[in-house]
């Protein structure tokens, strides 16, 4: 067992955890934060996307040892005081998820998208978001969910935050 110690969503916590464990494991099955989806196990669909240290990374493709000192992020995180996020509230009025288990992973790596670049382009969102998958939307209101997110500046919230796949890009 190694010993780290890390932020999750503002809240300080240290445990104890084997080696080998995910840090998508650690958060769904140690720290109850179910909303970092398991998708694919092989950082292929983004679902589990998460900020460490303000990055948007697949917590499937990192080990719980790696985050230890981090501060991480989970969808959990992103609201405030009960007040959805620009981001997640960009979504919900754009209709930007149907069966929403890519939502997560969407909404994380939106918002790192637009803290990186505030006003992208339609095709920024596109290349900003081809790492992750979604089954459902065909991506049109998912565009338009970052796109209204950045004409509402979802920058200034509290909240921080790789592949080509078809959908996205075409």
């Amino acid at each position: 067992m190694t010993r780290i110690s890390l932020t999750v969503d503002g809240a300080r916590v240290a445990d104890d955890v084997e080696p080998r464990m995910l840090l998508v494991q650690y958060l769904r099955e140690r720290l109850g934060k179910t909303g970092t989806v398991i998708g694919c196990d092989t950082s292929n669909c983004g679902a589990c996307t998460v900020h460490l240290d303000g990055e948007s990374v697949k917590s499937c493709n990192v080990l719980a040892v790696q985050a230890d000192g981090c501060e991480v992020t989970t969808i959990e995180g992103l609201a405030q005081d009960g007040e959805l996020h620009p981001v997640q509230e960009a979504f919900r009025e754009c209709h930007g998820l149907q069966c929403g288990f890519c939502t997560p992973g969407m909404v994380m790596q939106s918002v790192a998208l637009l803290k990186e670049n505030p006003q992208p382009s339609e095709e920024e969102i596109r290349l900003g978001l081809e790492g992750n998958l979604c089954r459902c939307t065909g991506y049109h209101n998912i565009v338009r969910a970052v796109q209204h997110a950045a004409g509402a500046g979802s920058t200034t919230s509290s909240a921080s935050g790789a592949g080509a796949e078809q959908g996205v890009t075409a």
